[in-house]
């Protein structure tokens, strides 16, 4: 185990290996996305309060997990980077850190397109909206952090500290619809015992999450080799890529 460990975290051979994992990552997530699409579309039947307008559910709860998911992830990175100077840490952290605001975004702005027919608002600085807008605030504080020093490695470590401390934001997003009182729906589909969709709507839902979830990987992948060329770039290794790695 620790051996793949450290053999993930040299980056020639992450290159290479990332390299032939982005197309399984890649293939399965169109493939899907195009599957929830047409079955959330299309096939997916009316909610029976929202009626078609529900449909939006299918591209926001995704985005939603995504966004907070991809938060998690980075912090982690940024404290594995910390702890044990892990360099290709701190460019997962990099490169994880647009993808993650950019689901964060689409979070934000398909919310607000529900919920202007269903609540008769675009906003209400409840606690799940208000929580959601402080991840991506502390998304783009970590990219600007980063960019702020020309030392890359002060960069990383400023924003390292940043992106651990701001994870307190993720339980305050989870429960906050039971911690306080709001416009937003409680929870539905993370009830285990008894969701609150039904089979015929839900399985099109997950098989976006899921969609969603290979397609963040595919991306994050791809903008991870990237960094690892741009922060190696006078690495004699690089020198010696024959442009099929």
């Amino acid at each position: 185990m620790w051996l793949w460990f450290h053999k993930l975290g040299s980056p020639p051979y992450f290159y290479r290996t990332a390299g032939r994992l982005i197309p399984w990552f890649a293939i399965p997530a169109a493939l899907l996305l195009l599957a929830g699409t047409v079955g959330g579309l299309a096939i997916a039947p009316p909610d029976y309060e929202q009626g078609d307008g529900f449909r939006i559910i299918y591209v926001h709860v995704p985005s939603a997990y995504l966004a907070m998911f991809g938060y998690v992830a980075m912090a982690v990175a940024a404290a594995i980077g910390l702890i044990w100077r892990m360099k290709l840490a701190f460019a997962f952290a990099a490169a994880c850190a647009p993808v993650g605001a950019a689901f964060t975004f689409l979070c934000l702005a398909t919310g607000s397109l529900w919920g202007k027919p269903m609540w008769g608002v675009w906003w209400d600085w409840d606690g799940r909206m208000t929580s959601m807008l402080v991840l991506l605030f502390l998304y783009l504080g970590v990219i600007a952090l980063r960019g702020a020093f020309d030392d890359a490695a002060k960069g990383d470590r400023a924003a390292a500290l940043l992106a651990i401390v701001g994870v307190v934001n993720i339980p305050i997003i989870k429960f906050s619809v039971d911690w306080w009182n709001t416009l937003h729906q409680p929870a539905t589909i993370s009830k285990l015992s008894a969701p609150s969709m039904t089979m015929d709507m839900l399985g099109w839902l997950l098989t976006m999450v899921v969609g969603y979830m290979l397609f963040f990987a595919a991306v994050v992948t791809l903008r991870l080799r990237g960094e690892v060329l741009l922060r190696e770039r006078g690495a004699r290794w690089i020198r010696g890529l024959d442009g099929r790695a």
